[in-house]
């Protein structure tokens, strides 16, 4: 394995690119590559062997470009999908899961919101995490249709406020200090979720923890891009590349392909 081989990540569509600026913020020296299976989107409302097919599928194009590490940028498809992924392929694995953890342990309410899709929430991993946090209850929604509206370009949208509110607000009424966001394309929802919730109420995602896991594992196993120069990222997405192109400012290298 070459240390300036890239970090490969994948999602069922653009969200994951939210975890991919924080990775790209603290390891700014690395090659990346993304996949979007926009396609495919949203994995949260398929069955777990679909959910395992589209994630081997993904990882064997991310393989197929050298990629020395794979980030399953997607919580639908670490919940589901990851144990087999880690089973069958020799590389390492960095999944992502909805911050429930932090959430519980700095709730002063000891009530906590999770917003996610139906295929994380209905995850036999997501369960066990609830259930080890018996010291606070866990209010969970299923964010329906939000992965959609975002794919299209739709995040500033009269329909996706609407939704988020019918979403969140009952969660806020029952005295929630602590949302979780649990899909990696709602954090680019978060401007519009601060407007209509109370300060005190933290929003958190998984994106930091999972980028600075990320640089753990690299180090760990003496993965480190130790090259100085020019450094690729490259973004393909199955679909219009369009909507990719906007959450990506400053990113030439975006491609559509046949996948």
């Amino acid at each position: 394995m070459k240390n300036d081989y890239p970090i490969g990540l994948f999602d069922s569509g653009i969200g994951g690119t939210s975890i991919w600026h924080e990775i790209h913020s603290i390891l700014p020296n690395e090659n990346t590559i993304y996949l979007a299976d926009s396609k495919n989107a949203p994995y949260g409302q398929k069955s777990k062997d679909e959910i395992i097919h589209l994630s081997e599928k993904n990882v064997e194009f991310l393989l197929n470009r050298n990629s020395k590490i794979i980030v399953v940028a997607c919580n639908t498809a670490t919940t589901n999908a990851i144990d087999f992924l880690r089973e069958k392929y020799d590389v390492p694995f960095i999944g992502i899961e909805p911050a429930i953890k932090p959430a519980a342990i700095e709730s002063k309410t000891g009530v906590i919101g999770v917003l996610a899709t139906k295929g994380t929430i209905t995850s036999e991993l997501f369960e066990k995490s609830v259930k080890s946090f018996k010291n606070v209850e866990v209010i969970d929604q299923i964010g329906y249709n939000l992965v959609s509206l975002i794919e299209s370009g739709k995040i500033n949208s009269e329909e996706t406020e609407n939704l988020l509110k019918e979403y969140i607000l009952p969660m806020v009424d029952k005295d929630i200090d602590h949302l979780v966001l649990g899909c990696t394309h709602y954090p680019y929802l978060t401007p519009i979720i601060k407007q209509f919730i109370p300060n005190e109420v933290k929003i958190i995602d998984s994106g930091e923890a999972v980028a600075k896991q990320t640089k753990n594992i690299l180090e760990k196993l003496n993965l480190l891009n130790q090259t100085q120069g020019k450094v690729t990222n490259e973004f393909f997405i199955n679909t219009d590349a369009k909507v990719l192109k906007t959450f990506l400012p400053g990113i030439d290298s975006v491609f559509e392909l046949d996948f």
